[in-house]
């Protein structure tokens, strides 16, 4: 067995998303079971560059996890041949100045969304890395995940007939800060710094949406801010100039209305931190990002409504799980195999910075749908 070393710059990693998914749950978890089998007699082991700007916290990491190559150097580390592939998981506002960068040193780039704070710049970056002929690919974790998997599967084997809606709930409670830590940045309810629940959590509904049930058409969106005042890291008050929470309806190719709730000012009342009920003609399913349930209409009962009486059904214990039929691992982790799978052999892969930017430009229509109050077209994109 050959072993192909493959170096990976990690931008951004001191944060909770790119150290807990994308650094130990995906790449050196890759390395833990020995690297990743390319089917060919060799294994690739992907060696991570620790990028930032803390480097007290970079070091520690390292430490953490017997790292060698960690820097707060990022010029030196798009300077170094060695390096084949930048990996962005910074704050938004500045991400697309360190992929541009990347892509100008001739880096592969794989990276967290949103791809940029604009569409506009969304789609320089995809045709910039079209130009330069570097591979590139965007985040889109969720539909890795076992319960969408199993929707997927369901929509595939035609259970559903012709699907009707889909309704998705998103969100929990997040604190202010202030007589207990919140669970996000603070940048994260600062429009200045890219913050914004409609800019976080829309590109995850477009690629959702148009992966598992067609291309978005149309969007009309509410959003707002529920919570105006929270306290930062360091304890102080801050203004939140960002919505933290988006209301939307999206009417798909094909018909079906989809309509999703997204919220950090919303105390859990559910199965999971987000759910999708899809209706069709022939069956309903519940999906989170684990289980999956279905009612198929052979066995849908026939409530009658009546106010007079109490409810005489347990209506949840009616519905059926879906089996898992296999083994389910880390989303993050799998689309990184195929994205260095992609880089290596030349597979096929389909989520490019232009799918990327299709998820800029749900965000930036729906914050545009809610400040002019209507219903928006969603074009679809080209370089």
């Amino acid at each position: 067995m050959t072993r192909r070393t493959v170096r990976i710059a990690m931008n951004g990693v001191t944060g909770r998303m790119g150290y807990r998914q994308h650094l130990v749950r995906s790449l050196l978890s890759l390395r833990e079971q020995g690297g990743l089998d390319l089917g060919d007699g060799t294994t690739l082991w992907p060696e991570p560059v620790l990028v930032g700007r803390r480097e007290h916290a970079l070091r520690a990491i390292a430490e953490r996890h017997g790292l060698e190559h960690w820097t707060t150097d990022l010029d030196a580390v798009l300077a170094d041949p060695s390096v084949e592939i930048y990996f962005d998981a910074q704050v938004t506002s500045a991400r697309e100045g360190a992929v541009k960068q990347a892509i100008a040193a001739g880096k592969h780039i794989y990276c967290e969304k949103p791809t940029a704070t604009s569409l506009d710049g969304a789609l320089e970056l995809a045709r910039l890395a079209e130009e330069a002929g570097v591979k590139h690919g965007v985040v889109q974790d969720k539909i890795f995940l076992p319960g969408l998997l199993k929707l997927k599967r369901l929509v595939d084997g035609g259970f559903f007939g012709r699907i009707l809606s889909v309704r998705g709930e998103f969100g929990y409670w997040v604190f202010e800060g202030d007589w207990q830590s919140a669970q996000r940045p603070s940048w994260n309810y600062r429009t200045e710094d890219g913050g914004g629940i409609t800019a976080d959590m829309f590109p995850h509904w477009d690629y959702v949406l148009h992966e598992i049930f067609g291309r978005v058409r149309t969007v009309q969106a509410l959003t707002t801010t529920h919570v105006p005042q929270r306290w930062d890291e360091r304890g102080k008050p801050y203004d939140a100039t960002a919505d933290d929470a988006a209301y939307g309806i999206f009417e798909l190719e094909g018909g079906a209305v989809a309509q999703i709730n997204s919220s950090w000012a919303v105390r859990v009342n559910r199965d999971e931190l987000v759910e999708f009920q899809v209706d069709g003609t022939h069956g309903s399913a519940v999906a989170g990002l684990r289980n999956c349930r279905v009612q198929h209409r052979s066995a849908t009962p026939k409530p009658v409504w009546n106010p007079d009486l109490p409810a005489t059904e347990v209506f949840r214990d009616q519905w059926q799980e879906v089996p898992d039929n296999a083994d389910f691992g880390n989303g993050f982790k799998a689309q990184w195999e195929l994205f260095l799978r992609h880089v290596v052999l030349d597979e096929p892969w389909r989520w490019d910075l232009l799918a990327g930017a299709r998820g800029v430009q749900l965000a930036e229509l729906g914050l545009r749908s809610s400040a002019e109050g209507r219903r928006l077209d969603v074009p679809e994109l080209s370089l």
